[in-house]
């Protein structure tokens, strides 16, 4: 009995454990992904999962999985309704994962979530077909000036960042156009070099992604307040006389509830990833503008723009 009573506070104090959370990861840990394969997200994910590996020690692999639709809700959903176990993670997208429980009832909120840190912040962008009937910001407000509605623009779906960037737009323009939603990137891409839209509302990494493969698109401008160091040669909507900022954050999160080792062992391999030189490199080769936020600093984030949207929403609800 004696012993018993200090052999279990001496292990505790030496960080002895058993079971799971000491063997983990003892499986496949799975990544989700809320949007189609091709888009920024989904790269991004791919190019990131091998570093979240290595920090996490020998044995560990991630796969990714799309689970697109609904502007996210899908996937999202999938990522909350999973169990905290540190197997299930995924990427977390503003304003979407935000925006959507905003606007309808959801299963899934961004505080269901345990966040494991930002690595992503990405602008937002105008894109246009080189054969379309406009090739500069200018341009495109003329031409829906004089043909109100027939501009159509295809974004990642209602309450996205390339959504509510569209509705800015038209409000701070007078234009009205027509919004075309999409399950990803990637189709917004194929909808717009197939002529079928007239615009694509797209982050600036998947626009550069699109024009540095060969894709006939010209690069309107970025909603930044400067240009960030993916784009140096696309000018911001501010230097052409339009005040519009908006970009969409990419972080890791995980189903609510994880266990605080297997929580911070997942924080920390997350950080030590984004930090790494060789996915730094391998990021800019696909666009995708690096900012690491810790999960703290994640959540303050997400807390402030939840409480903008709900102010914007109570103004000017974006699905009427």
């Amino acid at each position: 009995m004696l012993k018993t009573k200090w052999i279990l506070p001496l292990a505790l104090a030496l960080g002895w454990t058993s079971g799971a959370a000491a063997q983990y990861p003892e499986k496949p840990i799975k990544m989700i992904v809320a949007y189609s394969p091709g888009g920024s997200t989904d790269l991004t994910a791919r190019v990131l999962a091998p570093y979240i590996e290595k920090n996490l020690g020998e044995g560990a692999t991630i796969i990714v999985e799309n689970r697109p639709g609904a502007g996210g809700e899908i996937g999202f959903t999938a990522m909350t309704e999973a169990a905290p176990d540190g197997y299930t993670i995924g990427f977390v997208n503003t304003p979407n994962l935000i925006s959507i429980p905003i606007e309808r009832s959801t299963k899934f909120n961004w505080q269901n979530l345990d966040l494991l840190g930002n690595v992503l912040d990405d602008p937002g962008g105008f894109s246009v077909n080189k054969e379309g009937p406009f090739k500069t910001l200018p341009e495109l407000v003329a031409y829906a000036k004089a043909n109100p509605g027939a501009v159509t623009v295809g974004t990642t779906g209602v309450g996205s960042d390339d959504h509510l960037a569209m509705l800015a737009f038209g409000k701070l323009t007078g234009v009205t156009m027509t919004h075309v939603p999409f399950p990803g990137a990637s189709a917004v891409k194929t909808a717009l070099a197939g002529g079928h839209i007239s615009l694509g509302g797209m982050n600036v990494g998947e626009a550069m992604q699109a024009t540095s493969s060969g894709s006939p698109f010209i690069n309107l401008g970025q909603m930044s307040e400067k240009r960030v160091d993916i784009a140096p040669d696309v000018p911001t909507f501010k230097e052409q006389g339009f005040d519009l900022i908006s970009a969409s954050l990419r972080g890791v999160g995980a189903p609510k509830g994880l266990p605080d080792d297997i929580r911070q062992r997942l924080s920390d391999a997350v950080a030590k990833a984004a930090a790494d030189p060789q996915f730094q490199e391998q990021a800019r080769k696909i666009f995708s503008p690096v900012r690491y936020m810790t999960p703290e600093e994640h959540a303050k984030t997400f807390a402030e723009l939840e409480a903008s949207l709900k102010a914007l929403w109570a103004e000017d609800p974006w699905t009427k």
